[in-house]
């Protein structure tokens, strides 16, 4: 078992110009920024002084303009160019790496399919940094998978079209419960499902290091007028920040910014960090990870569904015995406002969700609604 990574790189294209690494030089400008020394960056990345000098002296010369501020000491900061360069690398990675990841798992599992007569479990699922961590120790753990990032809503559909085997969804806990599980509902009756928990994770305000503009919550978004970044359209998180706006009564018009997005938490935390925003909305890891000040709103469960009928599968249960052993658990848990002491507990619909799917289909009235599915979800749920 292997697993490919495909990375975004950057070149400087200068005709009749000599190539240099420009991808070494944004890590060393990376280490600068956070070493505050050309020297210890240097030794960080396990380059000679003489090298690592000779590389920002290329750059310079490469874009007419010094990229690192020495200092006496051998001290140095990042220039406004170089911290144009710093924040640039950091928001390309945020934003491509989900799409990159599941490249590399689509194509590694197309590998294995011609190298090994197993199947891979195949997995859809929103972005996350607890779904970071699982597919982190899905590669370690050898198991093959594919694992492929998408909305909650995509995920659904794809599982109810049979199109792989576990859907990762989030909701919120609380009054906003019922409004956010509305979008994946008929998805989640097309077929008998099982969930299996991931975490619990809590989504707030991304504001800078020490919340300049004295934000609070959703109310002072249209009274202090920051720039928002936004999750593109038809995200889980995107769906989340919609429904408090609407609970209360603010128009997105309003807010500044709220057409303009980003894939992914990180990405959003990066643009904000890079001074491009003053506020947006994702998880709490993403803003300590760009040392940004987080304002917690809303906590919600992550799921993993997966079909009744394939419960019992051997590599799914495999996946399981993965989410509850104490490596994966220990990750997940170490993530700011990450909770994963449920990790890995099988739950039915009507356990998760008891008053939306309540018992004797009271609220399963659809007439797409399979009546096997309502006597699935009318059962009693077996202990887990």
């Amino acid at each position: 078992m292997f697993r490919l990574h495909v990375r975004p790189e950057w070149s400087l294209q200068r005709p009749g110009q000599p190539d240099f690494d420009l991808p070494q030089v944004l890590r060393l400008c990376a280490a600068v920024h956070e070493q505050g020394s050309l020297a210890q960056a240097a030794k960080t990345l396990q380059l000679s002084y003489r090298h690592a000098w000779g590389l920002i002296r290329e750059a310079d010369q490469a874009f007419g303009t010094p990229l690192i501020q020495l200092e006496r000491g051998r001290g140095g900061q990042l220039t406004p160019l170089g911290q144009v360069l710093l924040w640039a690398d950091r928001r390309i990675a945020a934003r491509l790496s989900p799409a990159l990841d599941s490249l590399s798992s689509e194509l590694s599992a197309e590998m294995e399919r011609v190298l090994s007569a197993s199947a891979p479990v195949r997995i859809q699922a929103s972005h996350g940094f607890a779904v970071q961590a699982l597919r982190e120790t899905l590669v370690e753990s050898g198991l093959n998978f594919d694992l492929r990032y998408t909305s909650s809503t995509d995920a659904l559909q794809a599982l109810a079209r049979k199109e792989c085997d576990l859907a990762g969804f989030h909701v919120p806990i609380g009054q906003l419960q019922a409004a956010g599980m509305a979008p994946y509902r008929q998805a989640l009756l097309a077929q008998p499902v099982q969930l299996i928990n991931l975490a619990t994770r809590v989504q707030g305000l991304m504001v800078p290091p020490g919340n300049p503009l004295g934000i609070t919550g959703i109310r002072d978004l249209p009274l202090r007028k920051p720039r928002f970044i936004n999750r593109q359209p038809g995200s889980g998180t995107r769906l989340l920040i919609d429904l408090l706006l609407q609970e209360q009564r603010v128009a997105s018009e309003q807010i500044p910014g709220y057409e303009m997005w980003e894939y992914t938490h990180a990405a959003v935390a990066a643009y904000i960090a890079s001074g491009m925003a003053d506020v947006g909305f994702g998880i709490e890891t993403a803003a300590r990870r760009f040392q940004l000040d987080f304002i917690p709103l809303v906590t919600e469960r992550y799921f993993l569904a997966c079909r009744q009928d394939d419960a019992n599968r051997l590599d799914l249960d495999s996946v399981r015995n993965l989410l509850r052993a104490g490596e994966l658990k220990r990750r997940i848990g170490e993530l700011p406002g990450y909770d994963s002491n449920a990790c890995g507990t099988l739950t039915s619909l009507r356990q998760a969700f008891p008053a939306e799917f309540a018992p004797h289909g009271a609220n399963l009235q659809e007439q797409d609604v399979d009546p096997a599915v309502l006597d699935f979800v009318n059962s009693e749920p077996s202990p887990q």
